[in-house]
């Protein structure tokens, strides 16, 4: 009597690599970017409305609140400025400098920064978007407004940092720590420039919508282009063979 064969298992789905855990936020981060950036630049009507009313208010409340605006001027100028982020990203670059297998994302962190800055200041040359102008100012700036600059800086920034700093097993006090760092400092950094009245809301959401694809992107790259390796430095090591399955069906004997 013939025995019906079993079916064979299914084979368990592979990992996904890192180009296509990627592709899904980096698509919906880059459509949200170019819509912004389109109604920006058509002065769409509701969007220029509804940044015109959430400004009116807070720069009433930056008026009354001398105290939190003088607070506000001195996190958005020294604490979280566009050059205080690059000055840290530049310890990180001289620390990884030292370790040899890190140089390669010591470079790429310079041109990751540089890269995000060309498209930064690119971008408010193209547009020309006009500041928030007060009777009674609280505080001033200069150049475009569209996207805010120290908002897409700290988001390109930390948002790198944290990366590099995951791949190298920071311990979890350390991680947790490093995490609530930089979300209050992106958040923060945001809310300055709009209580400060020196940007419209949608210049805040453009530099952190902005920054977040060139971290997604940038991540992407790097994993393409160096693989990380288990013990998180930047050379790739080769898989371990698999031990072969014994061909006996007697059990193994245990050593006397």
């Amino acid at each position: 009597m013939r025995t019906p064969h079993a079916p064979a298992p299914h084979a368990p789905p592979g990992p996904r690599t890192p180009a296509r855990s990627a592709a899904a936020p980096a698509a919906l981060l880059a459509a949200a970017s170019t819509l912004l950036l389109a109604l920006v630049a058509a002065e769409w009507r509701p969007l220029l409305d509804l940044d015109a009313g959430i400004s009116r208010t807070t720069h009433r409340w930056a008026v009354a609140e001398d105290g939190l605006t003088q607070a506000a001027r001195v996190l958005t100028d020294w604490v979280w400025d566009p050059w205080t982020m690059r000055l840290l990203c530049a310890v990180a670059v001289v620390v990884l400098l030292r370790r040899p297998a890190a140089r390669w994302t010591a470079g790429w962190l310079v041109v990751v920064v540089a890269v995000a800055t060309a498209v930064q200041q690119g971008l408010k040359a193209a547009l020309g978007r006009d500041r928030p102008v007060w009777a009674d100012p609280v505080d001033t700036a200069h150049y475009a407004a569209f996207p805010s600059g120290h908002a897409m800086t700290a988001t390109v920034v930390l948002g790198l940092l944290l990366w590099v700093l995951r791949r190298h097993g920071p311990g979890p006090d350390l991680w947790r720590t490093a995490l609530a760092v930089a979300a209050v400092s992106v958040a923060g950094v945001g809310l300055t420039r709009v209580w400060l009245g020196v940007h419209w809301p949608t210049d805040v959401l453009g530099g952190w919508l902005l920054g977040a694809l060139t971290v997604v992107a940038a991540v992407a790259a790097h994993r393409r282009l160096c693989p990380a390796a288990p013990d998180g430095s930047d050379r790739a090591r080769p898989p371990s063979p698999s031990p072969e399955p014994p061909t006996s069906d007697d059990p193994p004997r245990r050593p006397r």
